[in-house]
């Protein structure tokens, strides 16, 4: 695309170098894929600047750069290499709406469905493209666990990728004739603007609890980051949103769309019933315009049960017929690393990605609704380093208050040593049931072999996470293939 073009996107402070008849082949903002007639844009990150990057990447064959930081480079420099300099206010901002009209604003030709809040966001949109499957609508997910152009799995490093990322992974969706799509929409990228410029059909807010505060600060921060998606939707979008969560009527307050609510509270529009689970499934009926629909899902817990009706919602509120939602929802495969289950002949083992005070407290009242006092619940925890560090120790009281016993482990260090991290979550921890094993898998190990027949051991925190992130490095473990390698081999 002609640069000229490009720039009706965004408002530059100064334009300085030639514009016409110079074309953009790609839009970066790592330095590192720079190719000839590249677009770099210059972001100010946390962890590094990429102004830094600016020489080169024009080293690298960039034809024109996008900054915001006036001073960094010579002008001098763009000159004599005959790149473009573009001053902007907002890299980030610039970054979305340049990728946007690069792409021919892709996520316009998608029924595109936003998924926000502090859990639900993964099983919902599993949920929500099995329906449109079943449908027969060929359908995009971008996620926590992964991304899909229908059926082609892509790998993701980031829950929602950046603007540039996420506009050519809609193109791709759009060229392999993807009608459909849906993503979740973390509280980063919408203070990082990744989804600016981005066109959402639907909207879905699931509930909020302290997270993240490592980045957000404090509750009110992470408040207003969830809220800036509904904020953005324009009259003709629809939000779907819950009604039992305490925040729901205030982060919907200034949205232009229409709004549906879900929940247990009778008041709701799809309002939520007679919620049962077990260790194979979740039954609940949902009560929508004075009809009443009986739904099952395999997937286990209370939570399911919202997840998989916020599902409903936005399912129907797209015009999907009735009868397939509910196929599309009784027929919704195990979501990796969510309450997944593993059965041998004496024990279960519960895979979950809880990682929050809030989300692991639900999953253990969940088993322990299930074991019903007849079968003792272990948990296998530890907490991420360079997070958040205010969970830690309520974190480890309610490990130990809903468990016959915790085994207190590593979690993802990073760069933080993780006997600090443990003896963080140690002083929430009140009584004494409770075992210190720093090495994650002794740790998974010996809750196993030590518990006694008929136990239940939850291991929480990583869920579908594939590795072990210490001091930079990600070295391979998984949580599911340590715990079936001990399972089976006692």
């Amino acid at each position: 695309m002609e640069l000229s073009n490009l720039l009706n996107s965004v408002n530059a402070i100064q334009v300085v170098g030639e514009v016409e008849r110079k074309d953009i082949n790609s839009i970066v903002y790592d330095s590192r894929k720079v190719k000839k007639n590249s677009l770099f844009v210059a972001i100010t990150g946390y962890s590094t600047d990429g102004h830094k990057f600016i020489s080169d990447s024009i080293n690298k064959g960039a034809s024109a750069v996008v900054l915001e930081q006036n001073n960094f480079v010579p002008d001098d420099f763009f000159h004599h290499r005959n790149v473009t300099k573009i001053l902007v206010k907002d890299s980030r901002k610039a970054l979305a709406e340049l990728s946007n009209s690069f792409y021919k604003e892709p996520s316009e030709n998608l029924i595109l469905s936003g998924i926000t809040g502090t859990k639900g966001k993964t099983t919902t949109s599993y949920f929500i493209k099995n329906i449109c499957e079943a449908a027969g609508y060929k359908t995009g997910l971008v996620g926590t666990i992964a991304n899909y152009i229908a059926d082609k799995q892509i790998y993701t490093a980031l829950t929602t990728p950046e603007s540039s990322d996420l506009n050519e992974l809609f193109s791709e969706m759009i060229k392999e004739n993807c009608t459909h799509c849906v993503m979740e929409v973390s509280s980063h990228s919408l203070v990082l603007k990744r989804v600016s410029n981005i066109k959402f059909k639907t909207a879905i807010f699931t509930n909020i609890t302290s997270d993240h505060m490592d980045f957000h600060n404090t509750f009110n921060e992470y408040f207003k980051a969830k809220k800036i998606l509904f904020d953005s939707l324009d009259e003709g979008a629809i939000c779907i949103y819950n009604y039992d969560d305490a925040y729901s009527k205030q982060i919907i307050s200034d949205t232009k769309a229409k709004c549906f609510s879900y929940g247990k509270n009778e008041n709701a529009d799809f309002l939520l019933k007679d919620i049962t689970y077990s260790l194979e499934g979740t039954y609940f009926t949902i009560f929508y315009k004075g009809e009443e629909f009986n739904l099952r899902t395999s997937l286990v817990g209370e939570f399911n049960a919202y997840n998989a009706v916020a599902a409903f919602a936005n399912s129907i509120s797209l015009g999907i017929d009735l009868k397939v939602v509910m196929k599309g929802i009784e027929s919704t495969p195990q979501v990796p690393g969510r309450f997944e289950t593993i059965h041998s002949q004496n024990k279960t083992i519960i895979i979950d990605y809880s990682h929050t005070a809030d989300s692991l407290e639900k999953t253990l009242l969940a088993i322990r609704n299930i074991a019903k006092n007849q079968e003792p619940v272990y948990t296998v925890f530890g907490c991420g380093g360079n997070r958040d560090k205010t969970k830690r120790p309520i974190m480890g009281k309610i490990a130990s208050d809903l468990s016959v016993k915790a085994f207190v482990t590593s979690d993802n260090p990073r760069f933080e040593e993780p006997m600090t991290i443990i003896n963080e979550i140690l002083t929430g921890i009140e009584k004494k049931n409770y075992e210190v094993i720093e090495n994650r898998e002794l740790a998974i190990k010996t809750a196993i072999q030590s518990s006694e027949d008929n136990a239940v051991i939850l291991i929480a925190g990583k869920g579908h996470e594939n590795y072990q992130e210490i001091k930079g490095v990600r070295n391979h473990f998984s949580d599911k293939e340590i715990a079936e390698k001990y399972l089976f081999n006692e």
